[in-house]
């Protein structure tokens, strides 16, 4: 079903978000928050696409990326650490990262908060879990987030296993190479360091351990001292 005047406000009430529907980005919130708290979809470039159900390695890996990026949050003053939130990047993009890492709006950050409780604007960091969602991630959305202002965006593949981290502020345009010992860096947010074998390989102790290393380095102190100094009163 394509969006267009003929199609009554009724109508797509009744039919719903379907994959593949080319919907604006208001209309594709009110049809949103009329279906059900388990339906998730989302717009991106004026595509309605809709998520397909997440089996155990998906919800794995989430769990132990997220935690991850919790653990940095926690540690460094003024972020947001979120788990599918509302994005709206553009007046045709409204997604639904798998996680995200931002700068709060009071300590600089380049996104917003609405009144409504979502985040208007691109958060710093965007990551995505890939399985099923593979082609879409990194090739339709992974353009919309360079458009639109993301930073960094991380990949998580889970087959073939891999991660591809992009620095969006590169050109020309290519994936971050781990170090000799195997560890992706950030270059927005100092300290959040992430050891590719070990998150592949779901080894948590080794994932914290490298983090933690991370956590206690130079460029990671100097970046909580410049958030410390921006911060609004």
């Amino acid at each position: 079903m394509t969006y267009s005047p003929n199609n009554s406000s009724q109508e797509l009430s009744a039919i719903g978000l379907k994959n593949g529907d080319q919907v604006s980005r208001e209309e594709f919130h009110r049809l949103y928050e009329a279906m059900s708290e388990n339906f998730r979809a989302e717009l991106i470039d004026g595509t309605v696409y809709v998520a397909q159900p997440l089996g155990l390695p998906h919800a794995g890996a989430h769990m132990r990326l997220s935690s991850l990026l919790d653990m940095y949050r926690a540690f460094t003053l003024g972020l947001e650490a979120c788990d599918n939130a509302t994005v709206i990047l553009s007046q045709d993009d409204e997604v639904q990262p798998d996680l995200l890492l931002r700068i709060l709006p009071a300590f600089g950050g380049q996104s917003k908060t609405t009144y409504e409780n979502y985040i208007e604007g691109a958060p710093e960091l965007v990551a995505e879990i890939a399985h099923s969602s593979r082609a879409i991630d990194l090739n339709r959305k992974l353009r919309q987030y360079a458009k639109f202002g993301v930073l960094e965006y991380l990949v998580l593949c889970l087959w073939p296993a891999s991660i591809y981290w992009y620095d969006f502020r590169q050109s020309p345009l290519q994936t971050k190479v781990a170090d000799s010992s195997g560890t992706f860096k950030s270059s927005v947010f100092p300290g959040l360091w992430i050891h590719e074998e070990s998150l592949l390989s779901m080894d948590y102790q080794k994932s914290v351990e490298v983090l933690q290393q991370g956590l206690a380095s130079f460029d990671h102190g100097r970046f909580v001292d410049r958030l410390k100094t921006s911060k609004q009163s």
